[in-house]
């Protein structure tokens, strides 16, 4: 006759790694997926004013942006303290913004063209002049849809009576 032995209370048995590199693949498509590379380094101090009434862009593959404000802390020496404006990942003056906007125009399927909007992320101490002067030069190319990109906020909330 053979003997049973009784189990003994508390033991756990042993974890199946059978199952860890379908664990691991899941975990590394989940990353793959929800990971939103930054597509623009910002050189520009740009800490955007408040506003209120606050829409979100649709479509912001049709979003061309431009960047002003005063130059990163690594770049003061060289481009100075003034408000800068950035194109993708460099500083530009005033003249290279239609240049800029007919490459971007150039690079999107002629059918999408007329719904690309240019995006104004203007720091809240830039210049109001430099502002008007880019809405010239964007007259100029005939790039009259114009977002000015805000933070949430009281727009009123800084203003001091």
């Amino acid at each position: 006759m053979s003997k049973f032995k009784k189990k003994k209370s508390g033991d756990l048995p042993a974890i199946s790694t059978a199952s860890l590199p379908d664990i691991v693949f899941m975990l590394l498509f989940f990353f793959m997926v929800a990971t939103v590379m930054r597509q623009n380094t910002l050189k520009v101090q740009n800490s955007l004013p408040a506003a209120d009434q606050v829409e979100k862009l649709d479509k912001k593959d049709l979003v061309m942006y431009i960047y002003v404000g005063k130059p990163s802390s690594n770049y003061q020496s060289k481009y100075g303290t003034e408000a800068r404006i950035q194109l993708n990942d460099k500083f530009a003056d005033v003249d290279d913004i239609a240049a800029f906007i007919q490459a971007e125009r150039a690079s999107k399927r002629e059918e999408l063209v007329p719904f690309l909007t240019t995006s104004l992320k203007v720091d809240s101490d830039a210049n109001m002049g430099i502002v008007t002067d880019i809405k010239q030069e964007l007259r100029k190319v005939n790039a009259l849809k114009i977002n000015y990109t805000t933070r949430k906020g009281d727009a009123l909330a800084g203003l001091k009576d």
